[in-house]
């Protein structure tokens, strides 16, 4: 299985792709995940990233696209892997189809977890984390016990500032004007499978894995 996970933040991205690696023991890479292990290693282009990062500027695609080429030629990938966060824009989509004809690597699919902006704002704006212990709850769909208490040891649950609505909304803003061209790509190149991400992780999973079946 070797697939690409798009979708918005608050879609489950992360959540599904544990599923996955469990079932398949396939490799989860992440653009973030890469960039702190080439960094903490000290690698020529860990040093690069760093010096855009301490500038407050975007690593350029090149570096990243170096890096994945490294990830990509490790033991664990044999098996297939799941790509999460990157591609985001349509040129680091052709730079990743460059590498992986290079490499002899063919992509399964492109799985698009279709979440409406609505849903994500009412998952992330309920998320609550505790101060002591960093357990994450939510007021609609896992509540603590004890209100604003965490319920595993009473700590004081707070709400991040990344979870505000005012926040959600410009990340996807963000993220649509940078993925709605994104899905057009690989829907003209024939990958693209739209998976309803709005429902229970299982029910999410299941459909990945008919999508991914019917093609195969």
């Amino acid at each position: 299985m070797r697939i690409i996970l798009v979708g918005p933040p608050g879609a489950g991205k992360g959540t599904q792709a544990e599923k996955i690696v469990a079932k398949y023991n396939v490799a989860h890479i992440s653009t973030g995940d890469i960039l702190r292990a080439n960094v903490k290693a000290g690698t020529e282009l860990g040093k690069k990233a760093k010096s855009f990062m301490d500038a407050g500027a975007l690593v350029p695609d090149d570096v990243i696209v170096g890096m994945m080429r490294g990830r990509l030629a490790e033991d664990d990938c044999k098996n297939g892997f799941i790509l999460d966060g990157f591609p985001r824009t349509v040129p680091q989509a052709e730079a990743l189809d460059s590498l992986l004809a290079e490499m002899g690597i063919k992509l399964d699919g492109v799985i698009l977890l279709d979440v409406d902006d609505d849903t994500v704002v009412e998952r992330l704006c309920g998320r609550r984390m505790c101060k002591k212990c960093g357990r994450i709850f939510h007021v609609s769909f896992k509540p603590s016990s004890k209100g604003d208490l965490c319920d595993e040891c009473g700590g004081e649950l707070y709400q991040r500032d990344d979870d505000k609505e005012e926040v959600i909304r410009q990340r996807l803003a963000v993220y649509h004007s940078q993925t709605a061209p994104l899905v057009d790509y690989y829907g003209k190149a024939g990958l693209l499978l739209r998976v309803p991400g709005a429902e229970a992780g299982d029910k999410v999973l299941g459909h990945i894995e008919a999508m991914l079946g019917s093609r195969a």
